[in-house]
């Protein structure tokens, strides 16, 4: 085996972020702890400041992956642009999509890599932190795991709930509830994950598409390719730390929904506005 196939990471993992260091730091720290190895973090930054740069040069040195850093220059909310360039710059065959305010517990990759299917991709879920507990989150937290561990949670205020099934669900349970969760699978931006031939094959995202919806328009895109999806809602697991969304606008969100509905309705498979221009 020559060196260069030893050294290339089974899995590409790209990881979206906004001036968000306190948060990016956090998930950096979910992918070290990770049972499953070999793989790299593609860092989307949608034009974060310095300061996201000199996070990612430090954390470089104390992780044992690799971090690729993809920048681009900051023209408002340009998140579909950004992740085809991360998608490009993936070296890996299979590529985990993530956003920099989820925390991957210690089987996340473990999960999808074990899972992934030619002809599939894989729709994971979150559980949802409010923002007392996303801030009280410790680097000894996560590498305790304690933020993945209900009681810890309740202890922290966390209310009982079924979401709390995401956390507590393992074996036979987590494949029931796989089956039986009423929510579509669909391209979650936040924990989702398939091949990059078939990404590259739609052309990715669609660079139009703001806020609302543009990875959901992805997926629609791959199932209109012929690609099936398969649920691991309650297998492959994060936790989403909570933030503003001060870039979500009517406007945006409607513009998205048009422009997912021409995708359905007309079964449409490439999109004139990906990586490819």
């Amino acid at each position: 085996m020559k060196l260069e196939e030893k050294d290339t990471p089974k899995i590409s993992i790209i990881v979206s972020t906004y001036n968000s260091e306190e948060w990016l730091k956090k998930v950096l720290w979910g992918f070290n702890c990770q049972i499953f190895k070999s793989f790299e973090v593609v860092v989307a930054d949608d034009g974060s400041g310095p300061k996201t740069r000199e996070l990612l040069e430090s954390m470089s040195k104390e992780v044992f992956y690799k971090i690729v850093h993809v920048w681009q220059e900051d023209e408002g909310f340009q998140k579909s642009r950004i992740l085809n360039k991360a998608v490009v710059a993936c070296s890996a065959d299979y590529i985990i999509m993530t956003d920099g305010d989820c925390i991957p517990r210690e089987d996340f990759v473990e999960v999808h890599y074990i899972n992934k299917e030619q002809g599939y991709f894989i729709s994971g879920g979150y559980y949802m932190l409010p923002m007392n507990i996303s801030k009280l989150i410790s680097l000894k937290d996560i590498e305790q795991q304690n933020c993945f561990k209900i009681q810890w949670l309740k202890e922290q205020g966390v209310p009982k709930t079924f979401k709390n099934n995401k956390l507590t669900a393992t074996g036979f349970i987590s494949k029931l509830l796989n089956t039986f969760t009423p929510t579509n699978a669909s391209w979650n931006g936040h924990n989702s994950s398939g091949w990059k031939k078939d990404i590259v094959n739609v052309n990715g995202f669609d660079e139009r598409m703001q806020y609302g919806g543009q990875d959901r328009e992805l997926g629609e895109r791959l199932f209109n390719f012929g690609i099936k999806s398969k649920q691991l809602r309650y297998s492959a697991v994060c936790v989403h730390l909570d933030h503003k969304r001060g870039y979500k606008t009517p406007e945006s969100i409607a513009k998205n929904q048009s422009i997912r509905k021409e995708t359905r309705n007309q079964k449409l498979v490439w999109s004139h506005h990906g990586i490819t221009k």
